[in-house]
C-alpha cells in the first residue's frame, strides 16, 4: 500500500467539486496515479485527488490555491464545464481507536487506507452530483407549474411545444447520466476487492442519504416525464383536430364551388 502523506495528520478536509459533464480521463493517462479506478492521485504538498468520469474530482487536505491549480491543470480534460461548480465537503478524522463511522459532518475512520479514501470520495461525488440534478429538477417543477395553472384557469394548453422537448430531453439526459454514468444507486467497485469495507460503504450512504435522495429524484423525474408526454400528446390531438377542421372547410368550400357552377354557370 502506498505510503499517504494525508495519512500523517489526524484530521483533514475532503472537498468534491463538480466542474462538467465529464472528464476524458482516458486522455489523462495513468502515470504516477496511485490508483486507477476511481483514478487516484497525488497533489501538491501529498494532498490527494480522487476523479470520477462523471465531472467530480474530490480533494483530501487540499489547499485552496493548490486545488485551483490542480483544476487549471485539469481543463483540458473537462467536457461540457460548468459555469458555476457544485461544491460539498465533509471532515475526515483518523481515529484508531474507533471503528469505521459517520458523524453529522465528519467521517471517523480506524485507519487511513487508499481504500477508505475512495470510498469516502466515491460516495462524495454521488451526493454532489445529486444535489446539481436536484436543483436542476426543481427548476423544472417551476417551469410546469405555470403551465397547469393556465390549464386550470384558462381551459387551454399553452403551444410550447419545442421548450417541452427541450424539457424531456433534458430529463432524458439526467436520467442516462445517474444511471449510465454515474451508477448513483450501485457498489463501487473496490467493495468486490475490499468487502470488509462495506460496512462503512452503508453507512455513508445513509449519512448523505445517497438511495433515498435518488429514488425521490427517480420519482420527479418519472412525474415530469408524465406531466411532459400528457401536454404532448394534448398538443398533438389538438394539432390533428385543427387539421380535421382545416379539410372539413376545404371539402365545403369545395362542394359550394361544385353548387355554384352547377346552378350559376350554365
Amino acid at each position: 500500500m502506498p505510503d499517504l502523506a494525508i495519512c500523517r495528520k489526524s484530521l483533514f478536509k475532503a472537498r468534491a467539486v463538480l466542474v462538467g459533464e465529464r472528464f476524458d480521463l482516458r486522455a489523462w493517462g495513468s502515470v504516477d496515479a496511485l490508483a486507477t479506478i476511481p483514478l487516484t492521485v497525488e497533489v501538491k504538498d501529498g494532498g490527494l485527488a480522487v476523479l470520477f468520469r462523471y465531472g467530480v474530482a474530490v480533494f483530501f487536505d487540499v489547499a485552496p490555491l493548490d486545488e485551483l491549480g490542480f483544476l487549471d491543470k485539469l481543463r483540458p480534460y473537462i467536457v461540457n464545464a460548468y459555469e458555476h461548480p457544485e461544491i460539498e465537503e465533509i471532515e475526515v478524522e483518523i481515529r484508531p481507536e474507533a471503528r469505521d463511522t459517520v458523524k453529522p459532518g465528519t467521517v471517523l475512520l480506524e485507519a487511513c487506507t487508499l481504500e477508505r479514501i475512495q470510498l469516502v470520495a466515491d460516495i462524495l461525488s454521488k451526493s454532489v452530483l445529486l444535489a446539481l440534478y436536484e436543483a436542476r429538477v426543481s427548476g423544472d417543477f417551476d417551469r410546469v407549474e405555470p403551465l397547469a395553472v393556465e390549464m386550470e384557469q384558462k381551459g387551454r394548453i399553452p403551444g410550447q411545444q419545442r421548450a417541452l422537448l427541450k424539457n424531456i430531453g433534458a430529463m432524458l439526459l439526467i436520467e442516462q447520466r445517474m444511471v449510465g454514468r454515474a451508477e448513483i444507486s450501485e457498489k463501487p467497485e473496490l467493495l468486490w476487492d475490499h468487502p470488509g469495507l462495506e460496512g462503512l460503504f452503508v453507512r455513508l450512504q445513509d449519512e448523505f442519504e445517497i438511495r433515498e435522495r435518488h429514488q425521490a429524484l427517480e420519482r420527479k423525474l418519472n412525474l415530469l416525464a408524465h406531466t411532459a408526454h400528457s401536454l404532448m400528446e394534448l398538443l398533438s390531438s389538438r394539432h390533428s383536430l385543427r387539421v380535421e377542421w382545416y379539410i372539413v372547410i376545404l371539402i365545403v368550400f369545395e362542394i359550394l364551388l361544385s353548387l355554384y357552377e352547377m346552378f350559376f354557370r350554365r
